[in-house]
Formats: C-alpha cells, sequence, structure tokens
C-alpha cells in the first residue's frame, strides 16, 4: 500500500504545490487579457467615462486641457438591472455632462457622411423643472432669490452684456448666436420676466459667464441627455483655447508629437486627482 500525504492545517505542503512552478497557457493568458478588458469596457461603458475640457466655458472651476472621469450612475434613470446603486435626481449646482440639444452649423461636427453630431458637453445646472430665473446685472436669482456668485465669474463695467447679465429681457436671436429653434419658443417659457424651466428640461450655465455658449444661446437640456458628473481631475495638460477642438490626421499626430515633448513642464501637477465641485 503506497504511503498517503496527510495535510494538517498549518502545512506547508500540499497537492497544490506540484504545480506552483507550472507556466501559464497561451489560452490562459489570453482569458486573462479578455477578462481585463470585459471588466474595462463595462466600467468605461456603464459606470464611468473620460471626458476632456476643449474650451474655457468652466474657466476657473475646470481649465482647457483637464482630463475628468465622470461619474455615469448616479445621474442615470433608475435600472432594475443595477439595483445596489445610488441613484439621484441632478440638483442646482452640479457640473454634470450633457449632451448638447441641438446641432449649429459652424460650431458642430459632423461624422463622414455629414450626420450633425450632438457635441458632449460640461456646465453648472442653474435651474430645475419648475425654476423661474432672471438675471440682473450678471447675478442669478431662482424663484425670487438671488444666488451667490461663489463660483461664477463676475460680472463688472468692463465685461458687462445686456444679453448675458440681464436674461432674458433680452430675448435670444440667431443675430446673437442663438439658435433658430431656441429664439422661436422662448416667448413660451418667460413670464413676468422670468424664464421658467419646462418639466423634464434643466437650465445650464458656465462658469465663465462672458465666454460660454450655454443654455441662454440654445435652450433647456432634456433630462435624457444628461450623461453623468465629473469626479475627479486625473490629468491636466496646459493647451490654449480651441487647440483641441481641432481635427484631422495631421493636428492629432501634431499634438500627439507636443505632448510627448512637452509632457513634464505642461502637465498641471497640482490638478492631479482634483476633485470637480
Amino acid at each position: 500500500m503506497s504511503p498517503t500525504t496527510t495535510i494538517f492545517p498549518g502545512s506547508t505542503k500540499s497537492a497544490a504545490s506540484a504545480n506552483i512552478n507550472r507556466e501559464e497557457t497561451p489560452f490562459e493568458a489570453f482569458a486573462g487579457i479578455c477578462s481585463v478588458l470585459v471588466v474595462g469596457l463595462f466600467i468605461m461603458t456603464f459606470l464611468a467615462q473620460n471626458f476632456l475640457i476643449p474650451s474655457g466655458s468652466m474657466k476657473n472651476t475646470l481649465l482647457i486641457g483637464d482630463h475628468l472621469m465622470v461619474d455615469r450612475i448616479t445621474l442615470m434613470p433608475q435600472a432594475s438591472w443595477m439595483p445596489l446603486a445610488s441613484y439621484r435626481e441632478p440638483k442646482r449646482g452640479d457640473i454634470v455632462v450633457f449632451y448638447k440639444p441641438v446641432y449649429q452649423p459652424g460650431i458642430d461636427q459632423t461624422d463622414a457622411n455629414g450626420t450633425p453630431q450632438y457635441t458632449p458637453l460640461v456646465k453648472r445646472l442653474i435651474g430645475v423643472p419648475g425654476d423661474h430665473i432672471h438675471l440682473r446685472n450678471g447675478v442669478v436669482t431662482i424663484n425670487g432669490v438671488a444666488q451667490p456668485v461663489g463660483f461664477a465669474q463676475p460680472t463688472t463695467p468692463d465685461n458687462f452684456n445686456e444679453f448675458l447679465d440681464d436674461f432674458p429681457a433680452v430675448p435670444p436671436t440667431p443675430e446673437i448666436g442663438a439658435t433658430e429653434s431656441w429664439a422661436a419658443s422662448f416667448p413660451n417659457v418667460v413670464q413676468g420676466g422670468d424664464l421658467v424651466v419646462p418639466p423634464g428640461m434643466y437650465f445650464m450655465m458656465g462658469d465663465n459667464r462672458h465666454n460660454s455658449l450655454d443654455s441662454r444661446y440654445w435652450g433647456f437640456v432634456p433630462r435624457a441627455n444628461i450623461i453623468g458628473r465629473p469626479l475627479f481631475n486625473y490629468w491636466s495638460f496646459n493647451a490654449r483655447d480651441g487647440q483641441l477642438e481641432q481635427t484631422g490626421l495631421g493636428h492629432n499626430l501634431a499634438w500627439i508629437s507636443h505632448v510627448l515633448v512637452h509632457f513634464f513642464p505642461d502637465t498641471r501637477w497640482k490638478r492631479t486627482f482634483h476633485v470637480v465641485r
């Protein structure tokens, strides 16, 4: 009878010890890589998404060249397939990423077939459904209560703009850059000098209020257009206004070369993992 090996708790020997030095097969390695890719794809599709700031409309809260990690769960409509996730409705003051509700020729892009692309934007949520909003000299008043300027660019005699700072006293028109659809529907949502946010809609503005194409120009954002909210800035690289909005192979190659050469001096290291508020 062959001897029997008994494994006691704490023993340094086990039947698995014979396999410690076994090399991983190519199939196992491939399966491991696929598992990582599937998990990563799930996270980037359903849970989180990266987002690049290409313009200065949220300056100084967000800067051109900030790379954000966006939470896609909290503000999404509640789903039965993910019952343990924490959901809530968008609130005033939230910074949100959303799809622009309209297409503006000459500003927004098209795909290779000429189909309009609805641009993802990031702005601050100013008004929720039912809110009565107006601006006087740049100060936002919601439901009769003036809001602190706080994060927003202040209005001064030098930067005062009647349309932007006394909205909606001056109606939007295509001549000042507003969309035709917004200009046409605008009178229907103004009551007693206030803009009234309809059900299922949200009013957005950039913190850089005198250099922001926002709801004042193209109207409300439907609930379904909201993608999520930025969590933190995982990398920030110095770039000029408009530099990251250019397209084309030549520009992309030139930009990659620029980043490789200037990675260390032009990375804003103090903004790394900076929490977005």
